[in-house]
């Protein structure tokens, strides 16, 4: 359960979570700061200078609920003695609270949103997962120019990069000029040298391996940015991170297929 309740300093939660929601009975198994049980967002976050100088942030529903509202602030416990204007925005946000009504002998439990009645299956989660918009051009580039233009990532995400077999199509190349420059023996598009290539998609493991975490490579590219992009979830500092990871490695393989190809320069991969 406390896996559930796991969320970031900037208060966003990952994918599951965010189809979670705490459906109260008697209040006494439901966290009232961390869980979202009122509201699509939870006090800590909602209320987060009141939570900041609480000193009881591990209280449950029941918690509160067990005692007369005017003792509210003593079950709190403030660090400090509230100032007029935050007692005033507390009587203001008390205002939430009061259409609140506990079922004693009932249990709190986790509500699947997107299938409140039966709950949570592998099937349905599967199914909302591939059903979501995932245009790989749309999606993908919300993520690239979430915070500067990346001509190179557009152009990757797109296919318009000059590798082999692009430059092949447009003639520019001929047709038995297409194999990867690693001498693997693969036909270079963009797919392969930036994922498959034995020599160049070896970078990913080094760095999956660095940040901690597990995956495969993705065929697609846009898939590949996305599966990459959220490896550790859907915090939305975590993802930033790792776009500028994954830009910044396939900026490294691109620089060093040219610096192969026009200067027969060949860098181990453990130098990256």
């Amino acid at each position: 359960m406390s896996r559930l309740r796991d969320r970031d300093s900037d208060g966003d939660c990952g994918w599951f979570e965010g189809h979670m929601l705490r459906r109260v009975g008697d209040g006494s198994e439901t966290s009232f700061w961390f869980d979202r049980w009122l509201g699509e967002v939870p006090f800590c976050v909602r209320l987060r200078w009141l939570f900041d100088l609480t000193e009881n942030k591990f209280m449950t529903v029941a918690n509160l609920f067990s005692v007369d509202s005017e003792q509210w602030g003593d079950l709190w416990r403030w660090r400090r003695n509230l100032w007029q204007w935050e007692e005033e925005m507390l009587m203001e946000r008390r205002t939430l609270l009061l259409d609140v009504f506990l079922s004693p002998n009932v249990s709190d439990r986790w509500v699947w949103l997107p299938d409140p009645s039966d709950g949570y299956t592998v099937r349905g989660a599967y199914n909302l997962l591939t059903s979501q918009d995932r245009s790989g051009e749309a999606s993908t580039s919300d993520l690239v120019w979430h915070n500067q233009v990346s001509v190179f990532a557009w152009r990757l995400l797109l296919d318009r990069l000059p590798t082999k077999t692009n430059l092949i199509h447009r003639r520019v190349l001929s047709s038995d000029m297409s194999l990867c420059v690693a001498g693997c023996g693969q036909p270079e598009t963009a797919q392969h040298l930036f994922s498959m290539c034995d020599t160049f998609g070896s970078l990913w493991h080094m760095m999956r391996d660095w940040i901690g975490c597990c995956g495969v490579d993705a065929d697609n590219i846009s898939d590949h940015f996305l599966q990459f992009t959220y490896l550790t979830g859907g915090a939305n500092s975590r993802r930033s991170f790792l776009q500028l990871i994954w830009l910044l490695c396939a900026w490294v393989v691109w620089n060093e297929r040219n610096n192969c190809l026009f200067n027969n320069v060949v860098t181990p991969t453990s130098a990256y």
